[in-house]
């Protein structure tokens, strides 16, 4: 037990800070958790107690404001956790090893962070080292440090990536010097690295070889840990960036292009300025079948000195990758599989296909469907694209998740330079709310059980639709309510009488209300690279039902943010009915799932990643720091001052004639669209621009 001569435990008066509107934190030290403390299930997933965490305060800072330090440890809402102040001086000395002895020795806690006098925990840090901590197995997890003054500086990370930890110890890059208030640390693992010499600022510094030494695992997360006081700090600039250019079809819109974005906007928060390029510029999307050459975006990536493009989602303006061949002439490639046309002969999921085991041709199954393109033609696009792969300036491939990468490596040729990332969420748009407050808003039943299914477009088969109208209608009773958010021409087709359509929703923050506001979240899809919706669900403390199947294996932390189950029949259903059965069990999945997907879906997380790739590509140095800017903390949703989320993210509604023709022509043609069809509208968008030209 600690020596009660220290002042340990809450403290009885946490105090204020008076520098409370400076550093962009609401409530300082105080602020509004991103879920409330009271709301934190009693036990982690596996049903084992939250770990027992000890902050030590050492000295070595601003011991003035240990009391804050103090303060910022209570604020945490995580009841196992206690504290210690050490005392300074070298009168102390002795007592501070004797208090470091006893706690290593002490078999009931589990995890240590040193924290300087005068620096805080930052709101929820414990609840969400602990859990990463747990899930990931890992000795030490470390966390986002906030550097502050009168204002916020800037905001950083250790830059050794996952896994066994370096011997070199992590400097405090141009911010402020390291302590290691950001990193969680097993108490055994500091046994066995024969534990902290006098603990003061420099001790997590004085033990990382040791650690190193004994085979250390670190893990990280893509949320503020520390906050920490550096008085007249001036970092300059972040320096090595790179000049990206962000290459797509048709811009941000729709789920690819939102996720295209993101990763862009994680980009420019880590430094590096970020020009978009957009293919539709220079071509119209029906001409894609008869589209290779885009000279424009050619020459201006050979004309801006580019570091790196960043391609994705560039099938709805062409058929093949040769764009990606003449960019990477150059500039190095970096294309991101927000689906897998990059290395099929025209699909964007080929899924069960029997035939690409043997190579793409014109035996393809579905060449009506988007991205279409004539049978005719489709060998020699896959075998282009193969060769491109396989070839000299080949481009990287980004894969969104473990499942995606894994296919990738399936499909394309031997030795594709394929990586793995992590695609980036505004996590402090997408937030829990009051669940009951925003009902009121929306105009949602007050007591149903509220089932939410989304989509771009809701309908889509890709998404497993007549799988997920048929679960529905199977747990389909009075009480219970479906909400659908997204493109739905015939809802009265779903034969579902408790439906509610709130059509397109374009606004992130609007679309965070409808998320918060239901009770679960649901997709039937068998065919995502990873799939948004249900991490933006769990970032609203809405849980998901989904199939173990494809990159959702890694959206939806089975036990944690949701549950997955096989594909089958029946099993969707049940397990959906077993959730509305327990509120209890939702409310759990909720909070741990917010907690895990904030540290590793936020902007930062994804940045993080994409450092260590860029870095072991060579293409960018090797950081031991990785540097954020200011603006980063507004994504975050403790933040004063948060960023208000995206607008136009999707298509408005379409008008009521326009639902009716597409109805009509799904009901003659389906949704594919034949070769006939696609010259028809070629010709005539081409005739249309020309009279139009003629006009002028």
């Amino acid at each position: 037990m600690i020596d009660r001569r220290i002042a340990s435990g809450p403290p009885p008066d946490a105090g204020t800070d008076d520098s409370e509107d400076a550093h962009g934190v609401a409530a300082w030290p105080f602020a509004t958790q991103a879920w409330p403390a009271d709301m934190r299930p009693d036990a982690l997933p596996d049903g084992r107690p939250w770990p027992q965490v000890l902050v030590l305060i050492v000295p070595g800072g601003d011991d003035a404001n240990l009391s804050t330090s103090a303060a910022s440890v209570a604020a945490q809402g995580y009841p196992e956790s206690r504290y210690a102040a050490l005392p300074s001086g070298a009168a102390g000395q002795a007592i501070r090893q004797e208090i470091v002895t006893t706690v290593l020795a002490d078999p009931t806690l589990d995890y240590l962070i040193v924290l300087r006098a005068g620096d805080l925990l930052a709101p929820g840090a414990l609840a969400a080292l602990c859990l990463e901590a747990v899930m990931s197995g890992a000795d030490l997890v470390a966390g986002l440090r906030v550097v502050f003054d009168r204002h916020v500086i800037g905001l950083d990370a250790i830059g050794q990536a996952p896994g066994k930890i370096a011997g070199s110890v992590p400097s405090g890059g141009t911010l402020a010097p390291f302590t290691g208030g950001e990193i969680l640390i097993a108490r055994t693992s500091l046994v066995d690295a024969g534990g902290l010499e006098d603990p003061g600022e420099h001790a997590v510094a004085a033990a990382w070889p040791h650690l190193a030494a004994t085979g250390a695992r670190l893990a990280r997360i893509g949320r503020p840990v520390l906050l920490q006081r550096a008085p007249g700090a001036d970092p300059g600039p972040i320096a090595g960036g790179l000049t990206v250019a962000a290459v797509t079809d048709r811009g941000y819109g729709g789920g690819a292009g939102i996720a295209h974005r993101r990763l862009a906007d994680a980009l420019a928060l880590a430094g590096h300025a970020i020009t978009d390029l957009r293919l539709d510029a220079e071509a119209i999307p029906a001409a894609a079948e008869w589209t290779d050459d885009f000279p424009r975006t050619r020459d201006a990536v050979r004309d801006g000195a580019y570091g790196l493009v960043l391609a994705g989602n560039i099938h709805g303006v062409t058929r093949r990758t040769e764009v990606l061949a003449q960019l990477g002439r150059y500039a190095p490639v970096a294309a991101v599989l927000h689906d897998f046309f990059p290395v099929t002969g025209r699909c964007a999921f080929p899924a069960e296909c029997a035939v690409i085991a043997t190579g793409c041709d014109a035996r393809c199954p579905s060449p009506t469907q988007y991205p279409q393109l004539a049978p005719n033609r489709i060998a020699a696009a896959y075998t282009a694209k193969q060769a491109l792969l396989a070839g000299p300036g080949a481009p990287l491939l980004l894969a969104n998740s473990a499942w995606t990468a894994d296919f990738a490596r399936r499909l394309a040729p031997p030795g594709t330079a394929i990586e793995r990332i992590d695609l980036a969420f505004p996590t402090g748009v997408f937030r829990p709310g009051d669940r009951a407050d925003l009902r009121n808003r929306l105009g949602l039943p007050a007591r149903d059980v509220l089932v939410m299914f989304a989509a771009v477009i809701a309908d889509a088969p890709g998404k497993g639709f007549a799988d997920l109208v048929a679960t529905l209608k199977r747990v389909a009773r009075p009480g219970i309510t479906f909400v659908a958010v997204g493109r739905l021409d015939d809802p009265a087709a779903t034969g579902l009488s408790n439906l509610i359509c709130a059509g397109p929703v374009g606004d992130e923050a609007t679309l965070a209300q409808w998320y918060g506001a239901c009770d679960l979240y649901i997709t039937a899809s068998r065919n995502e690279t990873l799939g948004q919706t249900p991490v933006e669900a769990g970032l609203c403390g809405t849980p998901t039902v989904a199939y173990r199947a494809s990159g959702l294996t890694n959206a939806v932390i089975d036990g944690v943010s949701g549950v997955l189950v096989p594909i089958g029949p029946d099993t969707l259903a049940d397990a959906l009915a077993a959730l509305i059965a327990d509120p209890e069990r939702r409310r759990a999945l909720g909070a741990w799932g917010r907690i895990a997907l904030e540290s590793r879906f936020s902007h930062a997380a994804a940045a993080m990643r994409m450092q260590d790739v860029l870095a072991a590509r060579g293409l960018v140095p090797a950081q031991d720091r990785i540097r954020f800017l200011p603006e980063m903390l507004a994504r975050f949703a403790f933040a004063k001052e948060r960023h208000p989320g995206r607008t136009g993210t999707v298509p408005a509604p379409s008008p009521s004639l326009v639902r009716l023709v597409r109805r009509a022509k799904q009901a003659a043609l389906g949704r594919g669209q034949p070769l006939w069809l696609r010259r028809v509208l070629y010709v005539a968008i081409r005739i249309t621009g020309r009279v139009k030209g003629m006009r002028r």
